[in-house]
């Protein structure tokens, strides 16, 4: 088993469980925050446990049809296509269902099968079965807090999984990825966290998503590129969190605190 290239900074124990869950042929939910590392977890651990990785990103108009496949006209003639869930199985890969609850409830439903002791899938409309292999994983991720205000993931289907949850990382580590992935001194580095951790601490801006991971690697991007650290501190923080301009006017105070 090689290590993954993909850089990733373990927080937990979230690669021990994931091979161990992958040894039992159990499906696993991915549960914490936008930006917080979950895709780059699943990317790394596919390259790690030597899988291809096949990434589902659902929304509102995500169908078990989209996910099963469908027949299509192919050069005069009709043909089964093999949607990304049926590719997955077939070829016994690390599934991702990024975001899962915003999928319709067919499309959750579909998977149902694959996600219990079956390991299987029934394609009606070719009349095939296929059962998935020992390698094949089934990966899913949601956003519990954003989700509050959407959708909800029905306990039907929440018990399918073994869950990791994923939180932002503790400050000294968070400081280490946004240095090593954006190139940025440890000095801006630090500043830059801290934003973060202060207007994560801001519960009265009632924001649907904090500051991620996510933005201050693409603050510090900009900030190596050569734009000044606080103009790109609110193109690449403030402005994507927020239309709200009192919320908007509070995050770029305390970006204009820290730099």
């Amino acid at each position: 088993m090689a290590d993954s290239s993909i850089y990733y900074v373990e927080t937990g124990k979230e690669i021990q469980i994931f091979e161990s869950a992958h040894n039992a042929q159990l499906p696993i939910l991915l549960k914490g925050p936008t930006g917080c590392g979950k895709t780059r977890f699943v990317r790394h651990m596919a390259e790690r446990l030597g899988l291809d990785l096949i990434t589902v990103s659902c929304n509102e108009d995500t169908s078990a049809t989209d996910l099963l496949g469908r027949h299509l006209l192919l050069g005069g003639e009709t043909r089964w296509v093999d949607g990304p869930v049926t590719r997955a199985v077939r070829n016994g890969a690390l599934l991702y269902l990024d975001e899962i609850a915003e999928a319709r409830s067919d499309a959750i439903v579909a998977i149902h099968s694959i996600t219990d002791d079956r390991r299987e899938i029934f394609l009606d409309r070719t009349g095939e079965s296929l059962h998935a292999g020992s390698s094949f994983i089934c990966v899913a991720s949601y956003n519990p807090g954003y989700q509050r205000s959407m959708k909800e993931l029905k306990p039907s289907t929440r018990q399918r999984f073994v869950g990791l949850n994923f939180a932002f990382p503790a400050q000294d580590l968070e400081i280490e990825i946004v240095r090593h992935e954006s190139g940025v001194d440890e000095k801006i580095a630090r500043a830059l966290v801290s934003i973060a951790h202060k207007t994560r601490d801001l519960s009265e801006l009632a924001l649907l998503e904090s500051v991620s991971t996510r933005l201050l690697v693409d603050a510090g991007k900009l900030i190596a590129g050569g734009l000044p650290p606080r103009l790109a501190s609110h193109t690449a923080i403030a402005e994507p969190i927020t239309d709200d301009a009192d919320a908007l006017a509070a995050i770029k105070q305390v970006i204009d605190l820290h730099l």
